[in-house]
């Protein structure tokens, strides 16, 4: 029972994250922006970069759905919200995934003048946030923290699966950020483009999923009285 809901925990939140987070395509514009660094400087940048994405996430995953509770939120009203915010991401990604990608490059643009010594300075603003994990993955984040049972011993599972999805995707970010000329050579310019409609295809689904999980309760609520 517990292996089973800490594998459906990660079943759910590791294509949610991979695709609000698309290490591909963020591998293209981490190497646009970066072009002028040696490799080895990409390299522990790109690990920094996964140590701070890992802990933003976590600390959604963690503490999002308590701070917002602690506003008297309800948990149902919290998984339809942020549903909704998901598939809206999604289908802004859907429909304009160029225009995300320029938008993330002008993000983090001050990187590729930085001196290989002020790197470091950049890895936390704006390469984690905004350009990694910004406002839409904390968003994706949080929802699926709402997506957990009540049963103490199931959300302990369920956290479990949705915290290794976090850490597989944190090295996932290091991996093809390491590797982003690359990925900026074998993917080009139209397997970018590829990559970041079935990524935002899929969120879609997934967002209109846990709106579903927080409205069939609701509905069965209103229902029985």
């Amino acid at each position: 029972m517990l292996r089973t809901e800490a594998t459906s925990a990660f079943l759910l939140a590791f294509p949610a994250l991979f695709s609000i987070l698309n290490p591909l395509g963020g591998a293209i514009v981490f190497h646009e922006v970066t072009s002028e660094q040696h490799q080895a400087h990409r390299t522990a940048l790109a690990r920094r970069v996964a140590f701070y994405s890992t802990w933003v996430m976590l600390a959604a995953l963690w503490a999002g759905t308590y701070i917002l509770n602690f506003f008297g939120i309800s948990m149902n009203a919290l998984r339809i919200a942020g549903g909704i915010v998901v598939a809206i991401r999604a289908f802004e990604m859907l429909s304009a995934p160029d225009n995300t990608a320029r938008r993330k490059q002008r993000e983090a643009a001050p990187v590729g003048e930085a001196e290989p010594e002020d790197l470091g300075s950049y890895a936390f603003f704006p390469l984690t946030m905004p350009f990694t994990t910004g406002p839409g993955t904390i968003a994706v984040v949080i929802s699926l923290g709402t997506a957990r049972p009540d049963k103490l011993a199931t959300a302990g599972a369920f956290y479990a699966g949705a915290t290794l999805a976090c850490l597989i995707m944190a090295v996932l970010i290091w991996f093809f950020y390491s590797a982003s000329e690359w990925v900026a050579n074998v993917l080009g310019q139209t397997g970018q483009q590829v990559v970041s409609r079935l990524a935002a295809f899929l969120l879609l689904g997934i967002g209109v999923q846990i709106v579903l999980t927080g409205l069939v309760p609701v509905l069965h609520e209103a229902l029985a009285s």
